[in-house]
């Protein structure tokens, strides 16, 4: 009984800390920050919750999340001109123009020349000027995946430094999620008083 009220207050504790962490990054994010792709390299993200301007993706470099035709999500590389050969940012996307892109170019077409006429015949929709809405992937909750990511994109070649920023497009920071833990955290701890509070009249 005593080791099941330990677990209780530790995972009660887990809960109210992760509630508190998302309910904070939900107050300091009711709107995203504005941000330019070269003002997000050099100084950092100044919110969680962004709209990136003035930056291209480069679809020539973006590796599937999936590694199959099955298609989830890509990793594309957002750089702040289109000729700049390094690059501070990965978005996260599931765009479906960008996906029937990807799928088409490295799926559909056999050949080499097939796929370099491709590629000249949709040059600017591989380079496009894109103002990125997201959210960071940071945070407890969130370091597993970005890992992930991480791991996902040095072992296809891609040379993405360790503190590459991930941005998430199209995520919002979690609205109820937090009140969520916090409530399950707090009725957790209120169980456990009262099992506390009837301990004499066990026997």
């Amino acid at each position: 009984m005593k080791r099941f009220r330990y677990t209780l207050l530790a995972v009660c504790l887990v809960l109210l800390w992760l509630g508190w962490t998302d309910i904070s990054l939900f107050l300091r994010n009711r709107a995203p920050a504005q941000v330019s792709t070269a003002a997000l390299e050099g100084q950092g993200p100044p919110r969680a919750w962004l709209q990136v301007s003035g930056g291209w993706l480069d679809m020539e470099q973006a590796i599937s999340t999936s590694g199959t035709i099955e298609l989830d999500a890509l990793l594309v590389p957002l750089k702040s001109s289109p000729t700049a050969e390094g690059f501070g940012i990965l978005v996260e996307t599931r765009d479906p123009q960008l996906l029937s892109l990807f799928r088409t170019y490295h799926f559909q077409l056999d050949t080499d020349l097939e796929k370099e006429r491709f590629l000249q015949e949709h040059r600017a929709e591989f380079h496009p000027q894109r103002v990125i809405t997201g959210t960071m992937i940071t945070g407890l909750i969130a370091s597993g995946n970005r890992d992930k990511l991480l791991k996902l994109a040095r072992e296809v070649g891609m040379p993405v430094a360790e503190d590459v920023l991930f941005i998430s497009e199209g995520k919002e920071p979690p609205k109820y999620r937090g009140f969520f833990f916090a409530g399950i955290g707090l009725l957790g701890l209120l169980r456990l008083l009262s099992l506390w509070r009837n301990r004499p009249a066990e026997a």
